[in-house]
């Protein structure tokens, strides 16, 4: 899955449409490394991370992110339970999980 930061901005404005990329750095960083990997589940958990943790954007970060998932599971043959979907991103949030491989389980987990 290709992955643009123009697409990821799109995705945010559809959620808060005065928003603006507030942490380019990390967004530039996470769809870099997205975009060398093929496990979709850990291309997901670096977007997670800039776009929840890292507060890519000046709002909308936890919609955004939950949108990302749905779309990610959507495209990979995975039920897209929206309580699971919305566990996850507050426990990504509220944790602030920086780290790759948690991340990535925690992702894997919401698939089961």
């Amino acid at each position: 899955m290709k992955i643009l930061i123009e697409a990821l901005e799109k995705i945010n404005k559809r959620f808060e449409p005065a928003s603006r990329t507030k942490n380019s750095s990390s967004l530039e960083f996470a769809v870099a490394q997205a975009s060398r990997i093929q496990e979709w589940i850990k291309q997901l958990a670096y977007l997670l991370r800039a776009v929840i943790v890292d507060h890519a954007f000046d709002d909308g970060n936890k919609r955004t992110g939950a949108y990302l998932i749905f779309k990610f599971f959507e495209a990979n043959g995975f039920p897209a339970d929206t309580q699971k979907i919305n566990k996850l991103v507050i426990k990504i949030a509220a944790e602030s999980i920086t780290n790759i491989e948690k991340l990535r389980r925690q992702i894997h987990d919401a698939t089961l």
